[in-house]
């Protein structure tokens, strides 16, 4: 099996899955500004299993993406199994990822996501299945817990399985996205699983939280981004600019933030919002997604346009018009404007 998991340099910077958030257009624009793996979007198990004409066109990817690392949920291990198998054979990624932490109420209620944790024999079952039929590495992504089930225990009842990698988001299910992130508990799953790899995930929007994460918790081998890269695809290379300035300068006799705001420069973001280069990429972004979706892409653009926005003098103005766009003409035309 190969497994590109222990090929990539750590600390590791992956691109969360998000519902709704990373199609193929937001992955390669990611992938373009510093992602090192990126997730697809949440696909259904069941909905392969039974019709998977639909489910797979959504999973498809430019080469660009690799290492591109497929999420399914559900709840029935022999649908993981046939999908694992239609997924390795149809759509080829470079790895396989079970939704084992999504609190929203439409997943959670249907017995899936966050809602298998507690289920000890089912969670094993699942994972099982998803291995015995792919020769791709399979990843979990799990939260810090529900009820009286801790991501620890959760771990420690799988931790024989031959998954390669753990993705945890540092909040309990009952926290939803609002309690305080604990990174202790994710640390403390690295020492129970030393061979596998291990991501923190959770309220990392900024290149200085992501830094204070891998420095506190070096054993971790890096971290997962969601929404800090919403409006922000660049987050990525922001990270690595800073990590690179802080292993380098005890080298060099360099005033503080010399090197980060250098290395920065290339590519245009040398202060916190560097209009030319987010305009630039918006558009980029925007066309991406009308050439794989069409009128669909240019509808789909709109909620990315006011993530991008966010920080503009007159962003409220903008956002009214980029809501209403119909062409990457017209996008072009409004901000050529700022």
């Amino acid at each position: 099996m190969k497994n590109f998991w222990k090929k990539l340099l750590n600390p590791i910077l992956a691109l969360a899955p998000m519902a709704g958030v990373t199609d193929s257009a937001f992955r390669q624009i990611c992938k373009e500004n510093g992602a090192d793996v990126v997730y697809s979007e949440m696909a259904s198990a069941t909905a392969i299993f039974y019709n998977p004409k639909k489910t797979l066109e959504l999973l498809e990817f430019n080469k660009s993406e690799r290492p591109y690392v497929v999420q399914l949920f559900g709840k029935v291990p022999e649908h993981f199994g046939v999908a694992a198998k239609i997924i390795t054979q149809k759509i080829k990624p470079d790895g396989i990822d079970i939704n084992f932490g999504c609190p929203a109420k439409k997943v959670f209620g249907h017995g899936s996501g966050c809602a298998l944790m507690p289920q000890k024999k089912l969670a094993r079952e699942i994972i099982s299945a998803v291995c015995k039929n792919t020769q791709l590495p399979v990843s979990i992504k799990i939260r810090a817990g529900i009820g009286d089930t801790s991501a620890l225990q959760f771990i420690k009842n799988i931790k024989d399985l031959p998954f390669a990698a753990v993705m945890v988001h540092g909040r309990t299910y009952e926290g939803k996205f609002t309690e305080k992130i604990d990174f202790k508990i994710i640390s403390e799953i690295k020492k129970i699983i030393p061979d596998k790899i291990v991501l923190a995930n959770g309220s990392i929007t900024t290149p200085e939280q992501a830094l204070e994460v891998l420095k506190n918790y070096p054993e971790l081998d890096g971290i997962g981004i969601a929404r800090g890269a919403l409006g922000k695809p660049f987050i990525f290379q922001e990270i690595k600019s800073l990590l690179n300035y802080h292993s380098e300068r005890s080298e060099e006799s360099l005033p503080a933030g010399r090197r980060v705001i250098r290395s920065l420069d290339k590519l245009g973001m040398t202060n916190k919002y560097d209009f030319k280069f987010i305009k630039r990429l918006a558009i980029r972004h925007t066309q991406l997604l009308y050439k794989s979706k069409g009128k669909k892409g240019m509808f789909e653009t709109r909620k990315h346009l006011a993530w991008y926005v966010k920080g503009f003098p007159g962003a409220a103005e903008l956002r009214k018009k980029l809501v209403l766009v119909k062409s990457v003409k017209e996008i072009k035309e409004i901000l050529a404007k700022k």
